[in-house]
């Protein structure tokens, strides 16, 4: 077990040692406030990634928010007040799965799907992709906070007359509340730091985003396109520095957020 929690936190220090030591030195004020410029061939990349800091907010912050109102209605259907237990453990076995599927399966999924009724790379495109990557592990982290409801609280509500649906929403839900809310936020960090699910459906530009029809990049993708050129990897680095930033503050978001409102709970 020691060895395993070493090799854990041994991992997790040397990405952000690297990522740290090669980032924070090549991070720019004019890299977050500006978007990419033509440069002269033989020259390193001009400009900043503000496109694609605003282009992964755009993807995964509305993604999120559709993965959240749909995993929270299948979430509340699982609980043996509305489905037998085969029927709902059929159901979180295929919800597993999908959490499990490669996110790069998503992305030629909508692909496919894009090709066929003849649209292009777009916003809305990557956010369908992006929503889909999420549902399964928003919905499952939903329902182990749910299932961890007192059913005491379930039988006081219907004693007093409420409806299944009533206790689901008004009771049951505040209740599971602090768990909901680190699903989401757990959805939303997996969503932002994909790349395999938008490589082919957002698509890249250089501009931000002025339609959900219009093609975007985002910051996995860009530091892929950066590091692929040998001029480019300091840039790289940087925008690796600034999605790891990201990624942590809606972690440290989670657990504040988890531990506040878990005061106000029946335990």
């Amino acid at each position: 077990m020691i060895a395993s929690v070493c090799i854990v936190l041994g991992s997790l220090i040397v990405i952000f040692g690297l990522v740290i030591m090669n980032g924070a030195s090549s991070l720019t004020l004019e890299m977050i406030t500006q978007t990419p410029i033509l440069s002269p061939p033989g020259s390193p990349p001009g400009g900043g990634i503000l496109n694609a800091i605003v282009g992964s907010l755009l993807l995964a912050l509305p993604a999120t928010g559709f993965a959240s109102i749909i995993g929270i209605g299948i979430a509340l259907f699982l609980q043996t007040d509305f489905l037998q237990p085969a029927v709902s453990n059929t159901i979180r076995f295929m919800l597993d799965v999908l959490w499990g599927i490669p996110s790069i399966i998503y992305g030629i999924f909508c692909l496919m799907i894009m090709i066929y009724i003849g649209m292009s790379s777009s916003l809305i495109v990557g956010m369908i992709a992006l929503t889909m990557l999420e549902i399964p592990i928003i919905t499952r982290c939903m329902d182990e906070s749910i299932k961890m409801v007192p059913i005491g609280l379930r039988e006081g509500s219907y004693s007093l007359g409420s409806t299944k649906f009533e206790t689901a929403v008004r009771v049951v839900r505040r209740q599971a509340f602090p768990g909901i809310l680190a699903g989401i936020l757990l959805g939303l960090g997996r969503g932002i730091g994909d790349a395999a699910s938008i490589l082919f459906t957002a698509g890249f530009s250089n501009r931000i985003p002025t339609s959900i029809f219009d093609s975007t990049a985002a910051l996995p993708t860009m530091i892929y396109n950066l590091y692929s050129t040998p001029l480019g990897q300091s840039k790289a680095f940087a925008a690796a520095f600034i999605l790891l930033i990201i990624v942590l503050v809606v972690s440290v978001l989670s657990r504040l957020l988890t531990r506040r409102f878990k005061k106000h709970i029946i335990k």
